[in-house]
């Protein structure tokens, strides 16, 4: 947990530019889940899309992974104050999901839904348009489960908790629902360059 009025340690003005306020860098990957790693056997693996409680497509990992790839080169953040500098990862696109079950955004949010039943809310305009991705790999090899794999929201301009382990789909929903950090008072949004922290941050 953090707390408002964090400071990030002294950087070079070159890593300034690329670190939002509150932040340091790491040259690790730490790990922190809200939930215990579930075991997924990757011949039951499916990743769903739903409007509401309706299903709208479906795919098998086997299907999954016949969809057109995206690489994504860039920084990530964590709400916890760690980011951490040119993270490789490789993955489906949202646009591409989409684009593959036939439909454009259905409704202004998502929520993101996984296996051990963490969930996250997203505005859906924050997943399409090149935005988002997701990941089942990263820096060249498959994604360890500790980080997520066999495959993880990545949605790297907002703070790394939207950036859900182990998804199993996306829910569009006609309101905002807050998924679990959500509700124990973290910002529905959480724009690191803008601080969004908590529930009553701007």
């Amino acid at each position: 947990m953090v707390t408002k009025g964090f400071t990030g340690r002294g950087v070079d003005p070159e890593t300034e530019e690329r670190l939002p306020r509150g932040q340091h860098v790491t040259q690790g990957f730490p790990v922190l889940s809200a939930t215990a790693t579930p075991k997924i056997d990757l011949n039951n693996w499916k990743f769903q899309l739903k409007e509401g409680l309706r299903p709208i497509a479906s795919w098998t990992w086997l299907e999954f992974n016949q969809l057109p790839r995206t690489v994504f080169n860039g920084d990530i953040h964590c709400v916890t104050s760690w980011s951490k500098f040119d993270t490789s990862w490789e993955g489906i696109s949202i646009d591409d999901i989409f684009a593959a079950a036939g439909v454009g955004p259905l409704t202004p949010f998502v929520l993101a839904e996984c296996y051990g039943g963490y969930t996250t809310n997203v505005p859906t305009a924050d997943l399409v348009a090149g935005k988002a991705i997701v990941a089942t790999m990263y820096g060249g090899r498959p994604l360890p489960s500790r980080h997520g794999g066999p495959a993880r929201l990545l949605v790297p301009h907002l703070y790394f908790w939207k950036s859900a382990k182990w998804c199993s789909g996306l829910m569009f929903t006609k309101r905002e629902e807050a998924g679990f950090w959500e509700r124990q008072g973290f910002h529905m949004r959480g724009d690191p360059w803008k601080e969004q922290r908590f529930s009553d941050d701007l």
